[in-house]
């Protein structure tokens, strides 16, 4: 019970911590940044996943009564930890961590995927980050390529004999990097116009590499903690994920 409280409170004091902060940046890439036929592509490719994670849910919540509660408080996590602001002066903006690889451990990449969406969608909304014609860009860079990248390194790791701490963290480190990747790419490919391709990618990836780096061990360390927590005291909330399956 202490501990259950412990987490809690942990998740009252971020959210409270967010609400106090005057203004709070994240990069989420910004509202007009992307041209619309670049805003348009994006929000198309994340369709089918979300499609797939709606599926998901609903077919998994049949044979797992528990899962939507479960669901639910995955997704308050990811919405609390990638509304962390970190600065990155050389870039003139913030960094912030993901949580969608804990999030695709514990829940499955496609469930992932969805949450994501939503908290990226409440951030665009009331908090100023991101944008709503950006959201496709955001869900495909954090919610999609994120959560599978994670999901991926997790199962790969444990398949070679990883512990379940270890597979964890990379799963949590892997995500982190990749979503930053792909938001690096999104930008490169929209602005770089008669520049150079690979000059403007490996600037905008370099940028982040001051706080990326360490954000990516960070996650890689809650999210083994989270899984370890989970695993060691109620595996069944982890259902078919624990041998592997996902639907």
């Amino acid at each position: 019970m202490k501990r259950h409280r412990a987490v809690i409170l942990f998740f009252m004091t971020m959210s409270a911590m967010l609400i106090t902060v005057d203004s709070a940046w994240a990069m989420h890439i910004s509202e007009g940044i992307l041209p619309f036929s670049w805003a348009v592509l994006w929000a198309v490719m994340s369709l089918p996943f979300l499609a797939w994670g709606m599926r998901d849910l609903r077919e998994r919540s049949r044979r797992e009564p528990h899962l939507k509660a479960f669901v639910g408080l995955v997704g308050a996590g990811v919405f609390v930890i990638s509304c962390m602001p970190i600065p990155v002066p050389t870039a003139g903006t913030c960094s912030h961590p993901c949580g969608t690889g804990m999030a695709a451990i514990l829940i499955g990449p496609f469930l992932s995927a969805v949450v994501a969406s939503v908290a990226l969608t409440l951030q665009a909304l009331f908090l100023a980050h991101g944008g709503l014609t950006t959201l496709g860009a955001n869900i495909f860079a954090m919610g999609v390529v994120g959560s599978f990248a994670g999901y991926g390194a997790f199962r790969l790791t444990r398949g070679l004999g990883a512990s379940p701490f270890a597979a964890a963290f990379c799963a949590g480190l892997l995500a982190d990097w990749a979503t930053y990747a792909t938001t690096s790419l999104t930008l490169t490919l929209a602005l770089h116009g008669d520049g150079s391709f690979w000059s403007m990618l490996v600037s905008i990836l370099l940028a982040f590499v001051p706080t990326q780096v360490p954000l990516g061990i960070l996650e890689g360390v809650i999210s083994g903690i989270a899984y370890g927590f989970v695993h060691a005291r109620r595996p069944e909330i982890l259902g078919a994920l624990v041998k592997g399956e996902v639907s």
